[in-house]
């Protein structure tokens, strides 16, 4: 933000009131940007929650053996620049990979930008061994991806884990087993909504603390 402001006052200084209140105005909408609200998740622990904000664009089914053999569930989430762009973590238990894969920036509403462009990809593993994959990925805008989370750590559901700066996707890998509970057009907000519940119900895991 300080450079908007420091900008700001120096074209109030030299004369231009006009460009100093655009100014001030883009150094709050970066403000927003860095927001955090507070959210909470009070339902089944066993449950998948929304690790970013944003509209589900995608639910399809792919292989991802950075994630696990076989077939794995995925839910594509586009954030807007507009969005909330800290990420949390969807379920409890320890992290078994976290790592970054550079790339290209092309626009993150693209099918394929997954493929192409910078990502960094955390895989949890549950208590019960099931592994759910989250992928932050850069767009045309986003220029870099921060992720806190660290392999061997043990992270708690709803627990914030990063955040991609200015416009974004975030990929949800869930297991082929999963029960998907939400559309292509619903708005997600992270740490509260259900993306999906296991096929078992129960599943043991830690109560989610902030």
């Amino acid at each position: 933000m300080l450079p908007f402001w420091i900008g700001a006052a120096a074209l109030a200084w030299f004369g231009h009131p006009r460009w100093a209140v655009a100014a001030v105005v883009f150094g709050l909408l970066v403000l927003m940007f860095f927001r955090i609200p507070p959210r909470s998740y009070r339902g089944d622990p066993g449950n998948v929650i929304a690790a970013a904000d944003g509209t589900v664009t995608r639910v399809d089914t792919i292989e991802d053996p950075l994630v696990g053999a076989g077939t794995h569930q995925r839910v594509v989430t586009f954030l807007s620049p507009l969005d909330v762009h800290v990420q949390v973590v969807p379920v409890s238990g320890r992290v078994i990979s976290s790592a970054l894969v550079r790339g290209k920036k092309v626009a993150a509403f693209r099918d394929d930008a997954d493929r192409f462009n910078e990502n960094h990809l955390s895989v949890i593993e549950r208590e019960n061994g099931d592994r759910v994959g989250v992928r932050q990925i850069v767009g045309a805008v986003a220029r870099r991806i921060v992720c806190t989370l660290k392999p061997g750590q043990q992270v708690a559901q709803g627990q914030p884990m990063g955040l991609i700066k200015f416009g974004s996707r975030v990929d949800l890998i869930l297991p082929a087993g999963y029960r998907i509970l939400v559309q292509q057009g619903q708005r997600m907000r992270n740490g509260e909504t259900v993306i999906a519940e296991p096929a078992t119900a129960g599943v043991s895991a830690p109560s989610a603390g902030r």
